[in-house]
C-alpha cells in the first residue's frame, strides 16, 4: 500500500486543500437524488434515512423515492397518521426516526408557517433535528457554511491528522467538531460538505484506504491510516431468546400490537415464556440482532383454542398482513410458516 507524504500540513494547508477537494468532487462526484435537489425538506428526509442506513440500501431497495412519493412534502408529512407512516418507513427499522421526521415536520408547519427555516439555530430547534443534521440541511439546501461530522469525516479527520484518540471519546469529539469549524469553506459550503463526506465514503474509505487515488493525500499527517480510526472498545453483546406463538384460525391470526417503545405502533407474533410454550412445537427460529442484542426467535405453533389473548393482542385476518407493519424478524418468520402450510395443503 503507497503511503501518504504530508508536504502541506493541516490546517495552516485548508485553503489549498479546501480547493483541491472541490475539484476532485467537481470531475467525478456520485450523483444521488438528494445532491439533484435544493428541497430542504426532500434533504433532510434524506439525512434522517442515512443516520443509520447504508446510502446502498436506502436507494437500491427504492424507500427514499417512495416515501417522497407517499409523503411529497412537509404538509402531506405533517399530517400523516402513524399507520401509513410506519408503512412507509417498514424495513428500514429504527421506526423512531420516522416519528421524529413528522414532529419536524409539523415543527414547521406549525412555528413557521410551512415555511422551512433557513437559520441553523431554527433547524436546530426542530424534533429530532441534531448538530449534524441542522448542518447537512443548512449546507445542502441553503448553501450556507455550517461544518458537519459524520462517521466518514471523522475518518478523514484522524487520518489527516494522524489522531490515535478513541473516534467516539468526548474529547475527541469536540476536536472533530472544532476542527471541522475551521477547515470549512465557507464560500462554497454545499460542494465542500459533499466533498469531503464522499471521499471518507469511497477513498478514504474504512478499514485500507485508497491513498493513491485520494486527491489530498500530499495533506495526510498519518503513516499508518489503515490503523486509524480507533474506537472505544465495544459492549459485549448479550445473546437472548424469544418465544412466540403463532395461532391461526378460519383465516385470523392472533397479534400483539405494541406500546411506546422502539417499535411503538408495529405489530408482533405474541410473545409468551419459553415454560408457557413448552407443549408446542417450534416451527420455526430466526436471528436477529437488535442494540447490544443478538437474538434467536423461537416461533411456536399453538392452536388457537389454547391460546388466551392479552392485553394489546387480537385477532387480525390473514389478508391484513400485508398492509400492518411487523419487524422483519417476524414477517419473515410468518411468510416462511404460512407458505410451508399452503405447500403442505
Amino acid at each position: 500500500m503507497l503511503k501518504p507524504v504530508c508536504h502541506h500540513p493541516l490546517p495552516g494547508s485548508a485553503e489549498l486543500f479546501r480547493a483541491r477537494l472541490c475539484e476532485w468532487f467537481a470531475r467525478g462526484g456520485r450523483d444521488y437524488p438528494w445532491r439533484r435537489t435544493r428541497d430542504p425538506y426532500a434533504i433532510l428526509v434524506s439525512e434522517v434515512m442515512l443516520q443509520q442506513t447504508q446510502i446502498a440500501t436506502v436507494l437500491g431497495r427504492g424507500f427514499y423515492s417512495r416515501f417522497l412519493e407517499r409523503f411529497p412534502d412537509l404538509a402531506s408529512l405533517a399530517a400523516a397518521a402513524d399507520d401509513p407512516l410506519l408503512k412507509a418507513w417498514e424495513g428500514l427499522g429504527y421506526y423512531r426516526r420516522a416519528r421524529m421526521l413528522r414532529d419536524a415536520a409539523r415543527a414547521v408547519m406549525d412555528r413557521h408557517r410551512g415555511r422551512f427555516p433557513d437559520s441553523h439555530a431554527e433547524i436546530l430547534a426542530l424534533p429530532g433535528v441534531g448538530r449534524y443534521t441542522a448542518g447537512a440541511v443548512l449546507s445542502f439546501a441553503f448553501d450556507r457554511p455550517a461544518p458537519l461530522v459524520d462517521g466518514n469525516v471523522a475518518r478523514v479527520f484522524s487520518r489527516l491528522f494522524d489522531r490515535p484518540e478513541a473516534i467516539d471519546s468526548p474529547a475527541m469529539l469536540r476536536w472533530l467538531w472544532e476542527t471541522a469549524e475551521i477547515v470549512l469553506d465557507h464560500q462554497h459550503p454545499r460542494i465542500y460538505n459533499s466533498a469531503l463526506m464522499e471521499l471518507g465514503q469511497t477513498v478514504c474509505r474504512p478499514g485500507v484506504p485508497d491513498c493513491l487515488s485520494c486527491p489530498v493525500a500530499d495533506f495526510c499527517a498519518t503513516r499508518e491510516p489503515e490503523t486509524l480510526p480507533r474506537k472505544s472498545k465495544k459492549a459485549v453483546s448479550e445473546d437472548i431468546a424469544e418465544h412466540a406463538a403463532c395461532a391461526v384460525a378460519d383465516g385470523l391470526i392472533l397479534l400483539r400490537r405494541l406500546g411506546k417503545g422502539r417499535r411503538e405502533g408495529m405489530w408482533r407474533l405474541p410473545e409468551r415464556t419459553a415454560a408457557e410454550l413448552a407443549a408446542f412445537p417450534v416451527v420455526h427460529q430466526r436471528k436477529y440482532a437488535i442494540t447490544r442484542y443478538r437474538v434467536t426467535l423461537h416461533v411456536h405453533q399453538v392452536p388457537a383454542g389454547a391460546l388466551q389473548p392479552r392485553e394489546g393482542e387480537v385477532w387480525r385476518e390473514l389478508g391484513e398482513l400485508t398492509a400492518l407493519v411487523l419487524p422483519p424478524a417476524d414477517r419473515a418468520a410468518l411468510q416462511a410458516i404460512l407458505t410451508a402450510a399452503e405447500e403442505i395443503a
